[in-house]
């Protein structure tokens, strides 16, 4: 591996436990954070990376509506994104900005798009995962113990096997755990990534491995890193070891490459309206970045995958200030 990267480590007891969706500490609750709104003076900018031209394109601005979490339909033609609890299609040839039509419970951030191509799968803010067609409609719960709360951030390229982050008790002080379930929401299971918390698991288009960020590997709290483990629960190791918290590993669909969102160091969760950086990397040269974007940004920029579907572009979101700008190339390769 490069200088760097990091080979299959111990990981190290649980420090102090954050809260699963960013910010300072606070006390133990069963509540989820209500829907996020633009702070004052912030903008939502929809942008793409060409990784190949080492460009950058902004191709939507809101002043009023907070999106987040790109997906990019199969087809190219849009992003599915989320925003004020909904869902919402931004055409990519003329930026027409449209509601989903969906029968469900306000959503938050974390959702993805079926490999069928037209099917959304859903997390809500009453802690459940859904699945609708991409066109709208009603929605149909997939989990239904009420103990736990479920963030959905992958499915297997076979259609067959999600991959969510689970709370117990819907407590949001103790860490989130690597979940898996069949895509009717039966057959659940843990895989143990030792005790620190768990976000963002996907998987690869391969389907051997699944991506993901843990605190496993540190003692110091809120210290987020990369890396990996087979569905089976085998071959967990790290990715990368950087005082940086990096979060957020997305795999392009070509298996080539990857990004991942990186936070400053000391960062407690994936708090909003932050100077972050998004890395484009070969994938297997994880501190070699092709691409290192400096953006205003954070939560909602890029929780959920969203590469394009010819492995060269990727969409992601910045809440610049007035005045401020809301990304920009700091080095390529």
């Amino acid at each position: 591996m490069t200088e760097g990267a990091a080979e299959s480590s111990t990981p190290a007891p649980c420090p102090p436990r954050r809260p699963h969706d960013g910010g300072s500490r606070r006390p133990r609750h069963r509540h989820f954070s209500p829907t996020r709104e633009l702070a004052p003076g912030r903008a939502t900018q929809i942008w793409i990376a060409d990784v190949d031209a080492q460009e950058l394109s902004l191709v939507h601005t809101d002043d009023d509506l907070l999106l987040e979490a790109p997906n990019w339909t199969p087809d190219g033609a849009a992003l599915v994104l989320n925003g004020d609890g909904a869902a919402w299609r931004l055409e990519l040839a003329t930026s027409a900005l449209s509601r989903i039509p969906i029968e469900v419970p306000p959503l938050n951030n974390d959702h993805v798009i079926h490999p069928d191509g037209d099917t959304l799968l859903l997390s809500a803010m009453d802690g459940h995962l859904y699945r609708v067609a991409l066109g709208g409609g009603p929605a149909q719960r997939l989990t239904h113990d009420d103990a736990r709360a479920h963030f959905l951030h992958g499915v297997s390229p076979d259609g067959t096997t999600l991959a969510c982050v689970e709370i117990a008790d819907r407590d949001f002080a103790d860490p989130g755990r690597l979940a898996l379930m069949d895509i009717d929401g039966g057959n659940r299971r843990l895989l143990h990534t030792g005790d620190g918390h768990v976000d963002g698991p996907e998987f690869d288009p391969s389907g051997e491995w699944i991506y993901l960020n843990t605190e496993a590997f540190t003692r110091e709290p809120g210290h987020a890193q990369l890396a990996r483990i087979r569905p089976d629960g085998t071959g967990f190791e790290r990715l990368l070891d950087t005082p940086r918290v990096d979060r957020f590993p997305h795999v392009s669909p070509d298996g080539r490459r990857a990004t991942y969102l990186s936070f400053p160091a000391g960062t407690l969760g994936h708090p909003a309206d932050l100077a972050v950086e998004i890395r484009a990397v070969d994938l297997g040269a994880w501190d070699e970045p092709l691409l290192h974007i400096a953006l205003s940004g954070g939560q909602g920029s890029l929780n959920v995958d969203s590469w394009a579907p010819d492995g060269r572009r990727f969409a992601f979101v910045a809440y610049p200030s007035a005045g401020e700008e809301g990304a920009r190339v700091v080095a390529r390769r």
